[in-house]
Order: structure tokens, then C-alpha cells, then sequence
């Protein structure tokens, strides 16, 4: 790249190290609370005006009510018997990162899908900002073409970079 370099990690080069351990307890028990199925107290852990915001398919909630409303109760009808496992988690003072997967079973209607009552696994990437010990901020990637493939749904028809892949149809070599 030539020239006056773009200005890198904004949200986060302030951030309060020595609020690492509370930051911890608030992301461990919310996960907690989200396997526990809490959706009615969730709260304990996130702020009244806290953002969601989330890739294409996902949206952005805005506050507590939206959250819950438009992601947690429809996310539970689309998927019953869910467990959220982050398989890891990062931690800096008011901030943190998991990445994981959630196994669910598809009970419910999920983007215009009836219930097939298939095992799923739904993996996700959350990044949350932690402040007076709640959540203010979440982003959040959710890998939907994924789900959608496990219930025979495939929404690059067959264009997939996939194809690229070891072990797949390798992509034409550049002649030298």
C-alpha cells in the first residue's frame, strides 16, 4: 500500500487493561445466561441501549427490547435444545472476542425453511465492549450459508470458493 496509512483499531486503543477481569465475569456468565435460555433477565448482563449489530441476514438491534424481540425469541423457535460452546476467548480490558459454534436443533422456521428437526451446528464470532460491568456494544458474525448448507440450502449455488480448497476441485494454475 502506498501512501498515508489507514488509521487502525480506533474502538479499541484506549481500552482500560485493568478492567480485563471484570470484563471476563460479565462474557462468562452472559454465556452462561444464553445457555441457561435466559431471555426474559438477560439484562443482568447487557445494557439497556446496547447495539447488536450483526452481518447480512443477521441485522442490528438497537436496545435491550429489539435484542430480544428480534434475535433471542426467534433465534430459540428457529433452534430448540441449543448449547453455545466458544471454543476461544480473548480478553483486554473492556473488551473481548469468542469464537465457537452453537449445536441446535432446527425446530423452527429459519429464513423461510420449515423444521426439518436436523442437528445443526451454527458457528458465530462475537465481539463485545464491556462498560460498568454490561455489554454496550456486540458485533457479531453468524455463518447462516453454513446452516443453510446442513439443511440442503445452497446460497452460492454451486459458486462457492470451496472449489478452491485442497482436496476440491483445484482452481486453474496460472501458466508460467
Amino acid at each position: 500500500m502506498k501512501g498515508t496509512r489507514p488509521e487502525q483499531a480506533v474502538l479499541s486503543r484506549d481500552t482500560d487493561r485493568s478492567k480485563t477481569a471484570e470484563t471476563q465475569q460479565v462474557i462468562e456468565s452472559m454465556v452462561d445466561g444464553l445457555n441457561d435460555h435466559r431471555i426474559t433477565d438477560i439484562g443482568e448482563f447487557f445494557s439497556a441501549g446496547f447495539s447488536w449489530m450483526g452481518n447480512q441476514g443477521c441485522g442490528k438491534k438497537v436496545g435491550l427490547k429489539e435484542f430480544q424481540d428480534n434475535w433471542q425469541q426467534p433465534f430459540q423457535a428457529a433452534f430448540s435444545d441449543k448449547v453455545c460452546i466458544d471454543e476461544a476467548r480473548l480478553y483486554m480490558g473492556e473488551w473481548a472476542a469468542a469464537f465457537g459454534r452453537q449445536e441446535a436443533v432446527h425446530s423452527g422456521s429459519f429464513m423461510g425453511l420449515e423444521a426439518t428437526g436436523k442437528q445443526v451446528e451454527i458457528r458465530y464470532m462475537d465481539f463485545w465492549k464491556v462498560v460498568d460491568g454490561k455489554i454496550v456494544d456486540n458485533w457479531v458474525m453468524v455463518d447462516f450459508p453454513f446452516v443453510l448448507a446442513q439443511l440442503g440450502v445452497d446460497v452460492f449455488n454451486g459458486e462457492g470458493w470451496e472449489a478452491f480448497d485442497r482436496g476440491e476441485k483445484q482452481a486453474p494454475q496460472p501458466s508460467v
